[in-house]
């Protein structure tokens, strides 16, 4: 059964601008420790590419965080929550610390997915509720 379903979209400029304002301090802020070493190597290969990594990221996360209800407060914080990938490429949701238990507690599941193109990143999310298993 459907839990709640979110979506965000976010403008690839804003990120910059922030980024060219605060340094790394933002991207710090919001994303995980393994995000983050992503983060860091793409953009050191191109820029632009990091820029965009970034945007997906914090996309995905709004998300998220709109499809579970709470937005971002506790037990919801940015680097409790983590997009991943499958060795297929597809986006995975990867929950940490007093998130992780909030959301096994409740019995739930994410599908994620997430684009960008030259100025916007925008991701949708459904989080389901699975039935007990028998």
């Amino acid at each position: 059964m459907i839990y709640g379903i979110g979506t965000d979209i976010c403008d690839v400029r804003r990120i910059r601008a922030s980024l060219e304002r605060n340094g790394d301090r933002f991207a710090e802020k919001v994303l995980s420790q393994a995000e983050l070493a992503t983060w860091r190597a793409r953009s050191e290969r191109w820029p632009e590419r990091g820029i965009r990594y970034l945007a997906t990221r914090f996309s995905a996360k709004e998300a998220f965080s709109k499809a579970i209800g709470l937005g971002m407060r506790m037990p919801m914080t940015w680097r409790n929550c983590e997009i991943s990938k499958l060795p297929s490429g597809q986006p995975v949701i990867v929950l940490h610390g007093e998130l992780k238990t909030w959301f096994e507690a409740k019995g739930l599941t994410a599908h994620i997915t997430v684009t960008d193109e030259t100025d916007y990143a925008a991701s949708f999310c459904v989080v389901e509720h699975l039935p007990p298993s028998t």
